[in-house]
């Protein structure tokens, strides 16, 4: 069976997750970050230096919950739709637009799929420009376009046509080296006719009489066949079809674009052309041969009117800072190997979906009788119950030990065992590396005030993480080199889905 699942396809799904941020039963995205440990073979897989892709399965989201240490949320105005980046830069080759680009059709670059290929482009200024006509493949050769004009125009050779602009904000927020937002201008998009002919693909063929020529547009257009709809006036030079432009007397250029075609055709026979735009008076192009006009079909609506699927917006961007601690809840003094995006996750032990901006994902204990100074990743051990874990941050102002439970051997299980068991009780608890040591409180049943104002509650000196592990679900995961924080930094992270 022969199939496809088409751009329209992939421009829904993409339309439909960008709308699940804000509609009426919106779901919740939480980026999260963690793995503040090392990837090593004996557990995650890979190294530092070539951390291994996380495998899409059961017990890797599972894993992810447990070395996660912070999450924030993602709202719906972090959420842009994007297209790949293509800068203009003069003596370029791009690709232009049309409408039937396949496997047997392909675009000047050899893509088989027009959002595959570089129809469209981005200047200095951020502008964002369509070629509808590359000069039969020529170069780009000329000046940098500026025009916000909602005509089609030549410029370095090309017929381009102006799409949008970035804004300064949406430069800043979603412009990366890859990727660029995708935004339609209302102006644009109002100027734009359905079905109008703006751009035509030009075979010269030779021996025809010197001259111009009307020809009308056949087809299903608006009063088609007639000069009352499309209409191309036709430049024949030293025997030639001239190329398609926007020169009157020098490219063969559309007279009338016409408009509703979905379709189209141009017949130069001599029954079929004329020496005036009324189409009255018939007048041969003489016995050449060779010689053909392509109708070039534009997108639904007009060129311009739709930008996000005119330009393949099937990419979805989203954004999250994380600044400094964000308010004690994003630990700033260890780095962080691992991204994810979750939906929908739930407060511990509640079912009440998160709704806070940001969340604090570690354990932390209250310690009094403390010595020495617990360092990041260090193993620590509590010899009563057997319990292990590693060190996220150790907070000597307050007496708090922020620490995680990874399921690997030395990381938060006993070797012999593979045995999970939980920090509890007033009993000591030692730094592996450190030898630093300190017992929970068991009087610690108050919230404690943090640097930046927030609280964290102790019971008897423990403190659970702020969501429950394992609730939602983890849509996304990416391993990274570790990505060192501080309070005066802030981490700016994109996420790109393709669909």
């Amino acid at each position: 069976m022969s199939a496809i699942i088409t751009e329209k396809f992939r421009q829904h799904n993409a339309t439909q997750f960008h709308e699940s941020f804000s509609e009426a039963s919106a779901n919740v995205y939480y980026l999260m970050i963690g793995k503040s440990s090392p990837f090593t073979t004996a557990t995650s897989g890979g190294t530092d230096d070539s951390p291994a892709t996380p495998a899409d399965d059961i017990g890797t989201e599972f894993y992810t919950w447990d070395h996660t240490t912070a999450l924030k949320n993602i709202s719906s105005s972090n959420v842009q739709f994007a297209i790949p980046r293509r800068d203009w830069v003069n003596s370029t080759v791009f690709d232009m637009y049309e409408h039937n680009i396949s496997s047997s059709n392909t675009t000047t670059s050899g893509a088989s799929n027009i959002f595959d290929s570089t129809f469209y482009f981005r200047t200095s200024e951020n502008k964002i420009y369509k070629v509808l006509d590359n000069n039969a493949g020529a170069a780009y050769s000329g000046s940098e376009p500026t025009s916000t004009s909602t005509s089609t125009f030549v410029l370095g050779g090309y017929t381009l046509k102006y799409m949008y602009t970035i804004t300064a904000s949406d430069s800043t927020r979603y412009l990366t080296p890859d990727f660029m937002p995708v935004a339609t201008d209302s102006t644009v998009s109002a100027a734009a006719t359905d079905g109008k002919i703006e751009s035509l693909i030009v075979t010269g063929g030779a021996g025809y009489t010197d001259g111009t020529y009307y020809a009308a547009i056949y087809g299903d257009g608006t009063s088609q066949g007639t000069s009352s709809g499309g209409i191309v006036r036709i430049t024949v030079s030293g025997g030639a079809i001239a190329s398609f432009g926007l020169t009157a007397g020098t490219d063969t250029t559309i007279h009338d674009g016409g408009a509703a075609y979905t379709y189209g055709t141009v017949n130069l026979g001599s029954d079929y052309t004329f020496s005036d735009n009324g189409l009255s008076s018939s007048s041969s192009m003489g016995s050449g041969s060779g010689g053909a006009i392509t109708v070039v079909i534009s997108p639904k609506n007009g060129h311009g009117y739709d930008a996000v699927k005119d330009l393949g917006g099937h990419y979805v961007m989203m954004r999250a800072t994380l600044t400094g601690a964000e308010a004690d809840d994003i630990l700033a003094e260890n780095d962080f190997r691992n991204i994810a995006l979750v939906t929908d996750p739930t407060e511990f032990g509640t079912s009440t979906v998160a709704s806070a901006t940001t969340y604090r994902q570690v354990y932390a204990l209250k310690l009094t009788s403390q010595s020495g100074t617990f360092t990041a990743d260090e193993k620590i051990t509590q010899a009563s119950t057997g319990a292990i874990g590693k060190v996220v941050e150790w907070n000597s102002t307050l007496g708090i030990l922020y620490y995680q439970q990874e399921r690997f051997a030395d990381f938060g299980t006993v070797s012999a065992t593979g045995s999970n068991t939980a920090f509890s009780g007033a009993n000591a608890v030692t730094g592996a590396s450190s030898s630093a040591t300190g017992t929970p409180d068991s009087t610690a049943d108050t919230a404690v005030t943090l640097a930046n104002s927030n609280t964290i509650t102790f019971t008897d000196g423990y403190a659970n993480p702020e969501l429950q592990p394992d609730s939602g679900n983890i849509i996304y995961q990416e391993n990274r080199k570790p990505i060192s924080r501080s309070t005066d930094q802030t981490e700016d992270i994109k996420i790109i889905v393709e669909f």
